[in-house]
C-alpha cells in the first residue's frame, strides 16, 4: 500500500519489517516515512506490517531516535532542491523539516549549493554542520527554536581581525568599540561580519522580511583583555577577562566547535556557549581545513581561517592549512579566511 495513503498524520503506526533473506534487513525511517534496506539479495522479499497501536509519546520516541541518527551520520547529499522547494518530503521543504524538529531527510554533511560566489569566484556551498546543537543555550532567554547550524564549505573571503597587532581595547580603531577588547572589540566582530552577512548569507537565507530563516541567538563573547594576565599556556601574556551575552546572527567558530577542545584559547570567555564540537568535524575531520572536491561547486584545497579565541594581547587563534591551530597576529598582512557559522530554522 502506498505510504501516502496510510493516514500518517492521523494515526501513530508501528512499522515492522520482515524479509525472506537471512542477510537482507529492513528498517523503517519514521522521520522520512520510508523503508531502508541493507544487503538486498535477488528474489528476497520484505513484508511491511503497519499497526496503529502506538501512543503519540511512543511515536515521538521514534522521531527523536531518527534525529539522533541524523546527528551521528555523515551523508553528504545535495539537498538544494529541498531548499528551493523543487522537491519535498512528507510535503515539507527544507525549512519545514527543520522548524518542526523532525529533520525528515536532513543529515550532517548534507549541503546546499548557492547561486552566489565567494570572494575567490568559487560557488558557495553551505554545509549542514549540526542539528539542534544550540537548543537551550543563551541567557536570559534560552534558544527554543529547532535549527540547523550552517558553515560554508570554504572560506567566504580573507580579512584581518584588527588593523593593528593587538587584541586590546581600541585595537579595532572603531569609535563604537574603543572601550571594548577581545572578540567583541575586534574589527572582525564590529564591521567585517556584518558585511559578510549582507553580502553572502542574507541573499540566500533572508530574501525578505517575511521570508527570513536566519535565527537571532544569544552568544557569550569576550569583551575585555587583561594584557598582563598569564594565559593557560604561560609563555603568552594577555587573556580574555570579561564577557557579555549578545544577540547575534553569525559568529566565528570557537576552538571547541572545530576541534572539540581548547588549544590556544586564553580563557573560558573565549568559549562560552560554543562549548560543543560540531558533528560534521567529529564525523568528517578533514573538513576542518580542506574543502573536499566531491562537494559540488566548492573551491578545493587546504586553507586558513580565523577562530574567535583570544590567544594573547596580540594574537587570535586560527585554523592552519595543515589542520593545526595557529596563534595569529590580529593584523596579519596576508589576512586569513572568514568561515562563520549561523543558524537557520
Amino acid at each position: 500500500m502506498p505510504t501516502n495513503s496510510m493516514g500518517k498524520d492521523n494515526k501513530y503506526y508501528q512499522v515492522d519489517v520482515t524479509c525472506t533473506s537471512s542477510k537482507t534487513t529492513g528498517l523503517w525511517d519514521y522521520n522520512a516515512w520510508r523503508l531502508n534496506l541493507d544487503y538486498i539479495e535477488s528474489n528476497s522479499k520484505c513484508n511491511l506490517t503497519f499497526t496503529s497501536t502506538l501512543s503519540k509519546a511512543d511515536y515521538d520516541k521514534y522521531i527523536e531516535s531518527g534525529v539522533a541518527l541524523r546527528r551521528n551520520t555523515y551523508r553528504g547529499k545535495d539537498i538544494t532542491k529541498y531548499y528551493t522547494g523543487e522537491e519535498k518530503i512528507n510535503d515539507k521543504d527544507l525549512y519545514k523539516q527543520i522548524s518542526d524538529g523532525t529533520f525528515d531527510d536532513i543529515y550532517v554533511g548534507d549541503y546546499i549549493v548557492s547561486e552566489h560566489a565567494d570572494e575567490s569566484g568559487g560557488k558557495i556551498v553551505w554545509l549542514i554542520a549540526d542539528l539542534d546543537n544550540y537548543l537551550g543555550t543563551g541567557n536570559p532567554n534560552a534558544l527554543t527554536k529547532h535549527h540547523v547550524t550552517i558553515v560554508p564549505a570554504y572560506k567566504l573571503q580573507d580579512s584581518r581581525m584588527n588593523p593593528i597587532s593587538s587584541t586590546l581595547a581600541g585595537a579595532s580603531q572603531i569609535e563604537e568599540a574603543k572601550e571594548l577588547a577581545g572578540y567583541m572589540g575586534s574589527e572582525m566582530y564590529q564591521t567585517t561580519l556584518n558585511t559578510v552577512y549582507d553580502k553572502y548569507i542574507k541573499p540566500d537565507f533572508c530574501r525578505s522580511s517575511s521570508d527570513c530563516h536566519i535565527i537571532e541567538y544569544l552568544n557569550l563573547v569576550s569583551k575585555s583583555v587583561d594584557e598582563k594576565a598569564t594565559n593557560q599556556y604561560v609563555q603568552n601574556t594577555g587573556a580574555s577577562s570579561g564577557w557579555s551575552w549578545e544577540t547575534r546572527k553569525l559568529d566565528l567558530m570557537s576552538e571547541v566547535n572545530v576541534y572539540g577542545t581548547t588549544v590556544w584559547s586564553s580563557s573560558g570567555w573565549d568559549v562560552g556557549a560554543d562549548n560543543k564540537q560540531y558533528a560534521i568535524f567529529r564525523l568528517k575531520p578533514e573538513l576542518i581545513n580542506k574543502s573536499v572536491s566531491a562537494i559540488s561547486g566548492a573551491t578545493t584545497g587546504n586553507y586558513w581561517y580565523w577562530l574567535k579565541a583570544v590567544v594573547s594581547s596580540t594574537n587570535f587563534a586560527s585554523v592552519a592549512g595543515d589542520g593545526g591551530v595557529f596563534l595569529e597576529s590580529a593584523s596579519n598582512p596576508t589576512h586569513r579566511g572568514v568561515r562563520p557559522r549561523f543558524l537557520i530554522d
